[in-house]
């Protein structure tokens, strides 16, 4: 069978090259966007309000606790935003260096276990993932999350495959209770552990020893303990009710309730198989018509270097379709597994004219798609042009600019070279994300300029009152903010605002919705300014003495001051 020359041996790029590559790729647009929601300005609110106050050991939110997730990534952006003292600089860092060991961990092994070439495509194939790359530029935590749970599935694969490595096999327990301290579902390396037990009777791999097992568990249970011990002593021994729930929070509802109840992100089984891996796994997925019949006979054979990466993939995915509660994040730590069990039949599969053909079937399917939207958004074709209105952008010449670049790499590199060519496009794709969609994102994205429109309404010393609050727009305030919890229902909100605005009117103001218009029902909204379009949202200003007509109690939700970015101290005024 012909093989393409960018397939022979020895490679114009090493693993050392990719690992450079990536750093560059992900690392493009530092510096460029603020934090977006939904999640990224969540952490980043947080990880500010430990630096401000020096509570790093229970999180809070504009200054309620916040029980949803364990602390490690908060931890990890904090220090970032320490170290490099900007949130522009240091929020995604996280991130990058995770996605970065994720990478290493991956490249390594499948170098022990199949040679530096197998791992040149591997690194290539995983860095090429949809899902990977646009998690590595997101401060979210489940890439964080991804490294830890890559690292455990690292060290039991070394000591199963490789060993003895009893340090590795350690080092994947201790990773095991660090994906734990950063989101409950860091316990997913442990599913490679039943794989492993049936290959060993097999004689397949390194028999697991439970002197072993024990040694594991008491690894990962020291590691949970240098957090967890001291939050539930001092949560317990605080007399605080707040902190005693959190702790039952943190503890019970986020974890094993969460997981078996869910009270959102609710989707059918299928919705993974269906919504999600098509894309997510892309472009690894167009390889399956071939590499299944070639899994299956090294799964008969009982070939473990397959077996466990392989299964440990498909049971990440069974493990949160199981789940009520689905997001397309949640699949992310099954992708540096699946390549694992890829990687030994990617130059085989590479070879393949059909596979490179349907390559470059997808990349003219990605251009046609870019090219027609951006001329017909161009040409302000109806939908388009509300859908640019509704989020204040112009994404067009981008869009036609990537489409055009599809055509010319197709034609250039023919499609003999079509997974190539798809590979160069996503690179494109995410050089053009990470730079001209970063900039003209970020206004409709980031509240940063509006909230300065607010103070300049308000003046700097006027306290604003966040109803219903969203945390971008408390990250980004130029003045003191007050909220009334973020699962207060809304009405109580509400009673609790107009109390306060009430009593000190000539300072205080009140951000809201124009949505909620109903439920400002006694708001005298002739005095409220309109401040326009942000974050999808119309919203209106409203100064205190427009409440004058509406019963507020002080009983009905609680009052938090969140800590402010502008470097003033602020205090709440006497009764506030």
């Amino acid at each position: 069978m012909h093989r393409p020359s960018y397939l022979r041996y020895p490679y114009p790029i090493s693993p050392v090259a990719v690992l450079l590559l990536a750093l560059v790729l992900l690392a493009l647009g530092i510096g460029l966007r603020d934090p977006w929601p939904a999640d990224e300005p969540r952490f980043v609110l947080i990880a500010q309000e430990m630096i401000q106050t020096g509570q790093f050991w229970i999180p809070h939110r504009a200054g309620e606790l916040y029980p949803d997730k364990p602390p490690i990534y908060m931890w990890a952006t904090a220090l970032s935003l320490a170290l490099t003292q900007s949130v522009r600089l240091g929020f995604l860092l996280p991130s990058l260096l995770a996605a970065l060991g994720t990478l290493w961990l991956v490249t390594d092994l499948v170098k022990r276990l199949y040679g530096r070439r197998v791992a040149t495509l591997a690194a290539c194939a995983l860095l090429s993932t949809v899902l990977f790359s646009l998690q590595a530029k997101t401060a979210q935590i489940d890439m964080l999350l991804t490294f830890f749970t890559t690292l455990g599935a690292y060290g039991f694969m070394r000591h199963a495959l490789l060993g003895p490595a009893r340090r590795w096999w350690l080092a994947g327990w201790a990773a095991v209770g660090l994906g734990i301290l950063t989101k409950g579902v860091g316990i997913l390396p442990l599913l490679l552990l039943p794989i492993w037990a049936v290959l060993a009777r097999r004689g397949k791999v390194r028999k697991l020893e439970w002197r072993d097992v024990w040694q594991g568990l008491a690894v990962l249970l020291g590691v949970l303990a240098l957090w967890g011990v001291p939050m539930i002593v001092v949560t317990t021994l605080s007399g605080d009710p707040a902190l005693a729930a959190y702790r039952d929070n943190i503890l019970f509802k986020q974890t094993g309730e969460r997981y078996v109840s869910a009270w959102h992100h609710v989707k059918p089984w299928w919705y993974y198989l269906v919504e999600v891996l098509p894309w997510a796994w892309m472009p690894l997925v167009l390889a399956f018509p071939w590499a299944g019949p070639a899994w299956v006979r090294r799964l008969r054979r009982g070939d473990a270097r397959t077996w466990l990466p392989l299964g440990g993939a498909l049971l990440i995915v069974v493990f949160f379709s199981l789940s009520p509660g689905k997001r397309g994040v949640y699949i992310l730590p099954s992708i540096p597994l699946l390549v694992m069990a890829l990687a030994p039949l990617l130059p085989g599969l590479l070879a393949r004219p059909a596979v490179q053909g349907l390559g470059a079937i997808v990349l003219v399917g990605f251009g046609v798609l870019f090219l027609a939207a951006g001329a017909l958004g161009w040409a302000q074709l109806p939908a388009l042009a509300r859908l640019a209105e509704r989020y204040d952008v112009q994404p067009w010449l981008w869009w036609i600019v990537l489409g055009v670049a599809a055509g010319a790499l197709v034609a250039g590199l023919r499609p003999r070279r079509g997974i190539l060519a798809l590979a160069l496009w996503l690179a494109a794709f995410w050089a053009a994300w990470s730079t001209f969609g970063y900039v003209q994102l970020n206004d409709p994205r980031s509240p940063q300029r509006f909230m300065q429109r607010v103070v300049s309404v308000t003046g700097p010393d006027a306290i604003l009152a966040m109803p219903f609050f969203d945390e971008e727009f408390v990250l980004q305030a130029q003045q003191p903010i007050v909220h009334f919890g973020f699962h207060t229902p809304d009405r109580a909100q509400l009673s609790r605002a107009y109390q306060w605005l009430q009593e000190q009117p000539s300072q205080r103001w009140m951000l809201v919705e124009q949505k909620r218009r109903q439920q400002l029902d006694c708001v005298d909204l002739g005095q409220a300014v309109d401040m326009g379009h942000q974050n999808s949202e119309h919203w209106w200003l409203i100064p205190a003495p427009a409440v004058a007509g509406c019963p507020g109690s002080r009983d009905s939700a609680p009052l938090f001051l969140a800590p402010t970015t502008t470097g003033r101290s602020h205090a709440l005024p006497e009764g506030g």
